[in-house]
């Protein structure tokens, strides 16, 4: 592809080289090769890019670069221009149509005309499997089962019943959509009675659940995660959760059941939720955080239990020094002491 071709399919601008420079690929400032593209977004990389040895170079609107041989293209968002250059350069693979012959079907189930289901994949009774759908080996789909336009299910996903998956989703290996939620009433005899678990899973358009992530349907009534929502590997969302639109949902967070994610929160890694809670849009609770207690739209929180980002930072900088500040206590606790017993 040609440089100018790149520069207009990713929005960017030609600041330096020939428009018509052969680009090949996309790669990091560290292993970009010649015919490359690569880019630069966080500044402690900057020395990077005097080594690398890429043709070509994502830059933002000011950074400059003493580097004659690189042909620079500004971007507004360098790392948003490198993404949609890493798409062109690998675009996802056409769907082959076919059924593989150890695939199972139910023979009620509904199956557009260009689709590919592979080897020992099993649709099950009254499903829907829209155009360009591509389901994977050994991923089951229970009866009930609507799947979108484009979406793909990878090895091993299993897809309970009644679950509704949009178009364009993708859902990764060994991932379960729809499994029971947890919920248990105490007998006469103090025993757990399961509570059944009727409800559904509905994923909306263009959603992504990484691997080995499980998504609980509701007692009754659904779970839903709406449109552009992402959510990462070893995620547990609970039962009659809402996760809203473009939501972040990064590994081994759990939901408990009930709670509501606004939109485009952004919840780190091993974060905790717990249960009837509403998390509030544009949120960002940072990593190993935990709320019992619902969170104001736009908050920045850290911590267990969680509170406001800057006053957790301004705590973990005294908690360092709590060593030196007890020591501080003890010396000026004996000199009040000497100084009581010489006025004594």
């Amino acid at each position: 592809m040609k440089l100018h071709e790149l520069a207009a399919q990713t929005f960017a601008n030609i600041d330096q080289g020939d428009p018509n420079l052969d680009i090949l690929s996309a790669a990091g400032l560290d292993i970009a090769a010649p015919g490359d593209i690569t880019f630069l977004a966080n500044p402690k990389y900057t020395p990077q890019i005097h080594a690398t040895r890429a043709s070509a170079i994502f830059l933002g609107e000011t950074i400059a670069l003493d580097r004659p041989d690189i042909a620079i293209l500004r971007a507004k968002d360098p790392y948003l221009a490198y993404t949609r250059a890493l798409r062109i350069f690998n675009p996802d693979p056409e769907i082959i149509p076919s059924i593989h012959p150890s695939a199972i079907i139910h023979e009620t189930a509904k199956i557009a005309d260009r689709v590919e289901i592979m080897a020992n994949a099993v649709i099950g009774a009254n499903c829907e499997i829209g155009e360009n759908v591509k389901v994977f080996p050994n991923a089951t789909v229970y009866e009930n089962v609507k799947i979108g336009a484009d979406s793909v299910i990878h090895s091993g996903v299993a897809i309970r019943e009644n679950c509704r998956i949009g178009a364009r989703c993708i859902i990764h290996n060994n991932t379960t959509i729809g499994s029971d939620g947890f919920g248990y009433a105490k007998d006469e005899q103090q025993h757990w009675l399961k509570i059944p678990q009727v409800g559904r899973v509905v994923l909306e358009d263009d959603v992504e659940i990484g691997a080995n992530t499980a998504i609980d349907c509701a007692s009754v009534g659904e779970t839903r995660i709406r449109r552009g929502a992402k959510i990462d590997n070893l995620v547990q969302i609970g039962h009659s959760c809402t996760i809203e639109e473009d939501a972040l949902i990064c590994s081994q967070t759990g939901l408990a059941g009930s709670s509501v994610i606004g939109k485009r929160v952004i919840l780190a890694g091993q974060v905790g939720i717990a249960g009837h809670l509403r998390v509030g849009d544009d949120v960002v609770i940072t990593a190993k955080s935990a709320t019992s207690h619902d969170v104001e739209d736009g908050k920045i929180i850290s911590g267990i239990p969680a509170f406001d980002n800057r006053d957790w930072l301004r705590s973990i900088a005294a908690f360092r020094r709590l060593g030196e500040m007890a020591r501080t206590v003890r010396d000026l606790e004996k000199q009040i002491a000497e100084l009581r017993r010489g006025k004594e």
